[in-house]
């Protein structure tokens, strides 16, 4: 295929794809691994769907060797993990499980042996249960406590992790494991969201400075940034007070010190309305940061809510007075989330480049679940991932041809697996997984990713 048939990525652009420890690994009680709110969360009838857990998931806490084969086949420069803090500290605090630091060391090794970066998160949800006991992330005494586990992180692998994620998607930690309830640990408290909130941003800050006293790696946060597209005038109001509860809560005080002035008063999603800033928080949260991870799947699109108050079919409240709406004539995936492939390059131009200028960019997540199924000659033909993928690649390059620095793309996920409060009904990865037998069969999705990562180029369209 000659270069005009091509849209070619930067020279150095890094591939990847993503996972995270409760998702994939199994061995829920293995060699001195501590009870995470997920274990319960996921033992609590109710609260995922099927009665599913994490147990054995995709049980890369022993089959890790034939993961890091499938990232090896894909051609992919670097693998996105997540560490267990249960795993490593059992209690949360306190002793450390030699065991744990083993299993991630043989990982870690096995990564660079097969020539693969290790991009290391160091909190994707699985807080141990002790510190969830003692008040979670609602607990301002949390953010020494994570700081400290990512001072031992630091020191046991930070000669080896090409780059640090401090936190995976806050927001979600706080709004929807503490505010909806539907995550662990399964509450329904705005108050706590809000603390939590703010904990969690200065955790991060504890977590910048102790990465950077251990390992000379690069340090990032990974957000979950939202493009809330008005249908209406009237929605504008809305959309942007819909932003600045998730995009702004975090990119303010980090870039900013100082939360979004448009939640002055709202003590219910602003920390500094609800008195949880403390002299000296926003030096803390504002640590210099190397890089930032966005996480992206689809666009919201906003509407005004009919006067009578109730929402109309398709339309879910979303604030005061207003709701979400799905338009006609969009894909919708198995999650059912809108499929907008330019969505990611607004996101990627209007909300983070006026705010991060220069800083690297990387998008850490971006992928879409469909209805998967092995065919009769063992293949999975999953032509809707494939247009998706193609469709939010072509929309990053054309962020990167607007000037937005973006440096890399990790697709969620490598692997089908335990897809939280969902269970195993949701299908993500560029690799079938059959829960049964855990074989794991490479998707025509993750062949045309591999053929994307040789070329460093997306076909045009």
């Amino acid at each position: 295929m000659s270069t005009d048939d091509q849209l070619r990525f930067p020279d150095g652009f890094l591939w990847g794809a993503a996972t995270a420890s409760y998702q994939i690994e199994g061995g829920a009680d293995a060699d001195g691994k501590g009870l995470s709110i997920w274990d319960t969360f996921s033992h609590t009838p109710g609260k995922v769907f099927h009665g599913d857990n994490g147990d054995v998931a995709c049980d890369s806490y022993h089959r890790y060797g034939e993961d890091i084969a499938l990232l090896k086949r894909l051609g992919l420069g670097s693998y996105r993990l997540s560490l267990s803090w249960p795993r490593i500290q059992p209690a949360g605090r306190g002793e450390v499980n030699a065991k744990g630091l083993d299993y991630y060391n043989r990982v870690i090794d096995g990564l660079l042996e097969a020539g693969i970066e290790p991009s290391v998160t160091l909190y994707h949800w699985d807080l141990p249960q002790a510190l969830q006991d003692a008040g979670g992330w609602a607990n301002r005494d949390i953010a020494d406590w994570f700081g400290e586990f990512a001072a031992i992180a630091g020191e046991a692998f930070g000669d080896r992790v090409s780059r640090w994620i401090t936190l995976n998607e806050p927001w979600v930690v706080a709004h929807v494991g503490y505010r909806d309830g539907r995550h662990a640990p399964g509450i329904r408290d705005a108050a706590q969201a809000v603390a939590a909130n703010h904990h969690l941003l200065l955790a991060h800050g504890n977590a910048v400075r102790a990465v950077r006293a251990a390992s000379a790696a690069p340090v990032g946060i990974t957000l979950n940034l939202a493009v809330e597209r008005p249908v209406t005038p009237e929605a504008a109001a809305h959309a942007a007070v819909l932003e600045a509860r998730q995009n702004g809560v975090y990119l303010d005080p980090i870039f900013h010190g100082r939360y979004p002035e448009l939640l002055d008063g709202d003590a219910s999603f602003s920390p500094a309305a609800a008195g949880h800033v403390r002299d000296g928080d926003f030096e803390i949260i504002g640590a210099p940061l190397d890089f930032l991870g966005v996480n992206f799947y689809a666009p919201h699109y906003v509407g005004v809510l009919h006067p009578d108050g109730e929402p109309r079919r398709g339309e879910t409240v979303t604030g005061p007075g207003a709701v979400s709406i799905q338009p006609d004539g969009l894909p919708i995936t198995a999650m059912n989330w809108l499929v907008e492939p330019g969505s990611i390059r607004e996101l990627l131009t209007r909300v983070v480049a006026p705010v991060t200028g220069a800083l690297p960019v990387y998008i850490t997540e971006n992928g879409s679940s469909w209805h998967d199924y092995v065919t009769q000659d063992g293949r999975v033909n999953d032509l809707e991932r494939i247009d998706y993928l193609r469709g939010h690649l072509a929309a990053v390059h054309g962020a990167i041809a607007d000037g937005v620095p973006v440096k890399g793309y990790f697709a969620w996920s490598l692997l089908d697996n335990f897809e939280w409060a969902e269970g195993y009904a949701k299908r993500f990865g560029l690799v079938y997984v059959d829960f049964a037998t855990q074989e794991r069969i490479l998707k025509r999705s993750g062949e045309v990713y591999a053929s994307i990562v040789a070329e460093n180029a997306l076909p045009k369209a």
